[in-house]
């Protein structure tokens, strides 16, 4: 019911502007005072009825198309896509609207008529979108709108920002929000992500590749650690069985380095599944192969004179 009240209120008003002029009319005869000002703002009055019934429907229209599509699903690309266009669109259709209803008020005032004439000299509204946009925060404001139309991320994708991982929870026509995986809020400018590089680890798809890196000693038998990790990802259902990789990827003075990649269906889940493989592999070798744990060697050699007594 909270939905409509908003869109009855708009119409309300509308009727309300409608009957200020027989209302007033009727006012202005009975107790003999002129309600000139008054009624000569009916238009505007008007104009801001249909303004915010404009803006009531399209919030309704947005919310109607919205509940269609499951955001929470597994599969939720194609819903997040449309999330985010049609959030972003509802704000530019609002703006503009908002932009058309101030200036007819202001074209409604003698005094400041030249103002409201001003604005739709500059090639329509769009034009005054692109004059202002010199100015840093509607530059923000088309760089909002860039996003929407290109798409480099949408909402709830994950992200790693400013050396931050987390996902996208709000676009907004001047700021992005990501929500870190801590629950704490990082608040960029739209802009940010038009200028700097960022990481989107789920813009085609939610699956997602970990690794998880052991060092150990030289003695370490792979073949052994190799058929450990297969044994524990078959215990979990955080691997999604499409990647299951042990590789020696570096040797060094004292140890061995050993790279996990492991697959996951979305990147919380990944970071769990790591964080699984990591502690199981590390017991594995503490309780079969604890003499391959890294270790540093230190040879002592001392010479020994025999004494003739």
């Amino acid at each position: 019911m909270r939905k409509y009240f908003n869109l009855i209120l708009s119409i309300f008003f509308i009727i309300a502007a409608i009957a200020i002029e027989p209302i007033f009319t009727f006012l202005s005869d009975l107790i003999n005072y002129k309600f000139t000002f008054i009624i000569q703002q009916k238009s505007n009055f008007i104009v801001i009825g249909i303004t915010l019934l404009s803006v009531s429907l399209i919030k309704l229209g947005k919310a109607k198309l919205l509940n269609r599509y499951d955001i929470e699903a597994e599969d939720n690309l194609h819903s997040r896509k449309l999330y985010t266009q049609v959030n972003i669109l509802e704000k530019v259709i609002v703006t503009l609207i908002i932009i058309v209803a101030i200036d007819l008020i202001l074209l409604s005032f003698d005094g400041i008529r030249k103002i409201g004439i001003g604005l739709f000299a500059s090639a329509g509204v769009a034009g005054i979108i692109i004059g202002l946009s010199a100015q840093k925060v509607f530059g923000a404001l088309l760089a909002g709108i860039q996003i929407a139309i290109t798409q480099p991320f949408r909402i709830d994708d994950a992200v790693l920002v400013e050396n931050e991982w987390g996902w996208i929870e709000e676009i907004n026509l001047t700021y992005i929000v990501v929500r870190i995986w801590d629950k704490r809020r990082l608040v960029l400018p739209s802009t940010y992500f038009l200028e700097k590089p960022f990481q989107n680890w789920t813009r085609t798809s939610g699956d997602i590749i970990g690794t998880v890196f052991l060092y150990t000693d030289y003695t370490i038998p792979f073949e052994s650690l190799r058929e450990e990790l297969t044994r524990v990802l078959n215990t979990t259902d955080l691997w999604d069985k499409k990647v299951n990789v042990l590789q020696v990827t570096d040797s060094k003075e004292h140890t061995v380095e050993s790279r996990i990649l492991v697959s996951a269906k979305n990147s919380p889940t990944c970071w769990d599944l790591r964080v699984y493989v990591r502690e199981k592999m590390i017991e594995f070798i503490q309780k079969n192969y604890p003499e391959s744990l890294p270790k540093a060697r230190l040879m002592v050699k001392s010479d020994k004179k025999l004494v003739n007594s």
